[in-house]
């Protein structure tokens, strides 16, 4: 994907240089040429011509078709909420491949990554296996941020709250830089991760290695690591707190409601009845007690008899 992305780029800018090199070029010509000890002819009376209007306003709008429907096109194939039909221009995602589910977290001002189906996490350290499809879910803890991998997609927003995803796969092993690519405060600088493109051998021994670590992550410990910190080293844990990704989600590791359950309550009531929330005569006693009948004044304070 994130060739597609630079060839894009790199399509774009051609074309609109197709434009922009003319001009200048023209600019330069039309200087020299009708400077002021220059012997061009000069013709004061000219004030049409057909031919170079119809060059002027044909050219730039051919390109902006052409730019236009190539944006289109690739703006929907590019989408990163599009699940992946292809591993590389050659090569399509066979049917039986399953994409590896990794929920991102951006923290204040770190990473952690989760993986549901191994069982473990990560700080500022992700892998993925080779021409294997990753499924991106991806949330924050207080601010909004940006989840950016160069090599690998473009820029996601990680919002608090709320869920975005990416869909991409890495063709080639190797050790690649990850960031954050939206200011998030005093520690954004150092807002950086290694992504580890490894071959399945060696994600499988990836996967071993954090799963000897001996750490859990549970909601205690997270509740610690999501405190503010800068410049973290990379942590693994072996083993995580059931559901915690959809705690973090819905912002309720330390307890209280769940913004889910909050959402579906709303739901469930249905429109707004003005009756339960206004107080009328007929419902004085439950909803303001203080002016119901049978409230006595004693040196202006209210009694309930």
């Amino acid at each position: 994907m994130a060739v597609r992305q630079r060839d894009l780029i790199i399509i774009a800018t051609c074309l609109m240089l197709l434009i922009i090199v003319p001009v200048i070029i023209l600019t330069l010509a039309f200087a020299w040429r009708y400077r002021e000890s220059a012997t061009a002819p000069y013709n004061p009376d000219w004030d049409h011509s057909t031919v170079l209007e119809l060059a002027i306003w044909a050219a730039p709008l051919l390109i902006i078709i052409a730019l236009g429907a190539v944006t289109w096109v690739s703006t929907h194939q590019l989408d990163p909420y599009r699940p992946l039909t292809r591993i590389d221009a050659n090569r399509p995602v066979t049917a039986d491949v399953k994409p590896l589910p990794v929920q991102v977290v951006a923290m204040d001002w770190k990473w952690l990554f989760l993986y549901p189906e191994q069982g473990i996490a990560t700080v500022n350290e992700v892998a993925a296996p080779v021409d294997r499809p990753i499924a991106f879910h991806i949330t924050a803890t207080s601010v909004m941020n940006a989840f950016f991998v160069p090599s690998l997609a473009g820029m996601v927003y990680a919002m608090p709250g709320m869920e975005t995803k990416l869909h991409a796969v890495i063709n080639k092993p190797g050790e690649y830089e990850g960031m954050s690519a939206n200011y998030s405060g005093e520690g954004f600088t150092n807002m950086r991760f290694k992504f580890h493109g490894l071959s399945h051998e060696d994600f499988d021994r990836w996967i071993q290695q954090v799963k000897s670590s001996g750490q859990g992550l549970s909601t205690d410990a997270y509740l610690q690591l999501a405190q503010p910190s800068e410049r973290v080293p990379v942590q693994r844990y072996a083993n995580v707190a059931p559901g915690l990704y959809d705690l973090i989600l819905n912002r309720c590791v330390s307890g209280g409601r769940c913004m889910a359950d909050t959402m579906a309550l709303d739901r469930s009531r249905g429109k707004f009845d003005p009756s339960r929330e206004i107080c009328t005569a007929s419902n004085t006693q439950a909803v303001a007690p203080a002016f119901a009948a049978g409230v006595v004044r004693n040196e202006g304070r209210l009694l309930l008899q």
